[in-house]
């Protein structure tokens, strides 16, 4: 079978949250399955490092898609042009976009639906493409995949959608998130917190991110703590609101909270194994990748008790309300003083994480692929045992 695949957020050095989904599953679908082959579209020049193996056929489509009115020429007229010249017989998006224009059976990863839940936090001419365009790349799905059943249940509702042809593909967390030594964590935090113990939120830095609490809670822990004790924020401000700079204002801290910007991966594992805890209170989240990275570098986790957080963290995680200051205080102070309570998730979290993998994340899409080619799959071996049949019974 012939699968062609939207690579476009497959960028050196530049893998975000989907960009980081589609690079592990693809990594692993195409090496396990050598018998099919894949046609990667990307919208601009390409790395080889995402040629993962021998099946793989890459394609430059442009535009470069990343405006809507690009959006639509790259999906509506480059992506059905690939499509008929290589003969695909599916069509997988790891970032939820689809094409309107081609017949070929589709799968969308639907990560969230945060742009509906969140309007106002988008500029208007990609919320109004969002808003036409989501509801019609539902229904022309074959099938979908999420990646928790939160999101599960909140497409099926928003939609209309069959629950039943929706599959669940929980993300994994990648190799490199593992234990720091002692010395290891000194010397990171000498480099990035002044030689100071951390709390740690990493993420891009957006209203829904909940950052303005998060700023305000933590200058409540500095009145009530005594300590040299920081917060950093690792991601890039490009979402950087009057509330969050008013909380920054009035934090009384200003000086104790450490903005890092974007940083790369090797140094994203490192403080993420080096941080007192991780403390990830956004509003929403289809699933939420840094706590299970924060797992695997046994770092205790503070996170928000809705959406789809609670599913990651298990009984692993210290859950707030992250519309309370209060409780986001109340945790950042228990956890500070407790070593008890900060080993228990620790252990705890040993479990939980062993529940999530890349290796599952890309065998649970396959077996979405499977499910929808089903009928194509079926339909070849029938015909090429006719064929056999026939020259062997003539």
């Amino acid at each position: 079978m012939i699968i062609a695949v939207n690579t476009r957020l497959l960028l050196h050095n530049k893998l975000e949250g989907i960009g980081r989904f589609t690079d592990e599953t693809l990594k692993i679908i195409t090496r396990k399955h050598p018998e099919h082959s894949f046609v990667f579209i990307f919208d601009r020049g390409f790395s080889a490092e995402f040629i993962y193996s021998g099946n793989i056929t890459p394609v430059i489509c442009p535009p470069p898609a990343r405006h809507p009115v690009l959006w639509y020429f790259f999906f509506e007229w480059g992506i059905p042009a690939v499509l008929r010249k290589y003969k695909a017989d599916m069509f997988l998006s790891p970032d939820g976009w689809l094409s309107l224009r081609t017949p070929v059976k589709s799968i969308p990863v639907i990560h969230d639906l945060n742009f509906f839940q969140f309007p106002d936090f988008i500029p208007g001419s990609v919320r109004a493409y969002y808003q036409y365009y989501f509801p019609r790349f539902v229904g022309k799905a074959d099938r979908i995949a999420t990646v928790s059943s939160f999101s599960r249940q909140d497409i099926a509702a928003k939609f209309g959608y069959d629950m039943g042809k929706i599959d669940v593909v929980f993300n994994g967390a990648t190799d490199g998130f593992r234990p720091l030594d002692a010395g290891s964590q000194v010397n990171v935090r000498r480099i990035f917190s002044r030689g100071c113990p951390y709390f740690l939120s990493i993420g891009l830095i957006h209203p829904r991110k909940n950052i303005s609490n998060l700023i305000t809670a933590f200058g409540e822990f500095k009145r009530s703590v005594s300590c040299n004790t920081k917060l950093l924020i690792a991601g890039s401000r490009k979402w950087w609101t009057r509330d969050m700079q008013r909380a920054l204002d009035n934090s009384g801290c200003m000086d104790e909270i450490i903005f890092t910007g974007r940083i790369n991966d090797d140094d994203l594992q490192k403080i993420t194994a080096s941080a007192l805890a991780l403390v990830y209170v956004s509003y929403f989240e289809g699933f939420g990748i840094p706590v299970l990275e924060a797992m695997h570098c046994d770092t205790p986790v503070i996170a928000s008790e809705v959406t789809s957080l609670p599913e990651v963290g298990g009984d692993a995680v210290l859950f707030v309300d992250p519309a309370s200051v209060e409780s986001i205080k109340t945790a950042m102070v228990k956890l500070y003083h407790d070593g008890g309570l900060r080993q228990n998730l620790i252990e705890k979290a040993r479990l939980q994480r062993e529940k999530f993998s890349w290796e599952k994340t890309a065998d649970l899409l396959w077996n979405c692929i499977e499910k929808s080619l089903l009928p194509s799959l079926t339909a070849t071996v029938s015909t090429a045992a006719k064929i056999t049949t026939a020259a062997s019974f003539p």
